[in-house]
């Protein structure tokens, strides 16, 4: 009795086992390839629960999710024969299980080597169209949209699909650094000299516009002022020659007192001038008269 469940219980157990050994699960991040015999039987999976014949099939799985090859820096020479210094990396995934196996293996570190060569060929290709100014200043975009597009026709054989390709940075050697930042600098240099010169040239227009307007100015304060002035002698004029119509000798009497205190300044004033002369007649006559008489 006790002979007969010994049987049962391993019996059971390698029922278990043989149930254990028929089944595989494959998780939503892997690939796997169903073998018979080393002879490729089924592959891409769908995530779950699948069974196998045991012995006779046996199952390789792979990661199935984006994988990254980040490459050692390198050099790649432009249009103008000057080396830059490349910094890149991949992004990378098995797309057919099956052709992946066949073409590698199955191992990634050959894939990447492979799909590294490819990516160096491409860069080494783009950036011998373009000079380093291109390739600093505004096609890096370019050139990463073009190795994505060109890689996955490229690699296609391998069995996997390349997601994206980018540039981290791009370095120059000392030597292209020193004669880059020289002529950087002599175009900064260039481009002030231009702003200095049409400063000055525009500090000039300025200043002779200042000048002719100052001058415009100064004519026109003076052409008003000897309009005032006119104005203001034709005004005197006018009111002289009233009060000389209203009291001849008044006025006559007024403009000798002018006279006399325009001529005498100072104590110190001389004038020689006969006694008799037309200046002294209100000295000599309070009346004006030559003859002194009321």
């Amino acid at each position: 009795m006790t002979q007969n469940k010994n049987l049962m219980v391993i019996g059971l157990v390698l029922l278990g086992l043989l149930i254990w050994s028929s089944m595989f699960i494959v998780d939503q991040r892997e690939r796997a390839i169903l073998f018979r015999l080393g002879e490729i039987v089924h592959s891409d999976f769908a995530p779950g629960l699948h069974f196998k014949i045991p012995v006779i099939n046996n199952v390789r799985k792979f990661d199935g999710r984006i994988l990254t090859m980040d490459s050692q820096p390198e050099r790649y020479l432009t249009s103008e024969k000057k080396n830059v210094i490349v910094d890149s990396f991949v992004k990378w995934r098995i797309k057919d299980v099956a052709t992946f196996y066949r073409s590698t293996g199955g191992d990634e570190r050959l894939a990447s080597t492979r799909l590294s060569q490819i990516i160096k060929d491409m860069l080494r290709a783009e950036f011998a169209k373009r000079t380093i100014q291109e390739v600093v200043a505004g096609d890096r975009t370019q050139i990463m949209d073009v190795l994505s597009s060109q890689a996955t026709m490229a690699v296609s054989d391998l069995g996997i699909d390349v997601v994206d390709v980018r540039i981290k940075r791009i370095d120059l050697p000392t030597d292209v650094s020193d004669s880059v930042y020289q002529r950087m600098r002599a175009e900064r240099a260039r481009v002030a000299k231009d702003f200095r010169s049409r400063g000055e040239e525009r500090a000039i227009r300025i200043r002779a516009e200042a000048d002719r307007e100052r001058t415009v100015l100064l004519a026109e304060a003076y052409r008003d002022a000897e309009r005032l002035r006119g104005e203001g002698d034709a005004s005197a004029a006018e009111i002289y020659a009233k009060a000389f119509e209203r009291d001849e000798e008044f006025y006559s009497l007024y403009r000798s007192l002018q006279a006399y205190r325009s001529s005498f300044t100072g104590p110190e004033d001389v004038l020689l001038l006969k006694p008799d002369s037309d200046f002294f007649r209100y000295f000599n006559n309070l009346q004006g008269t030559e003859t002194g008489n009321p």
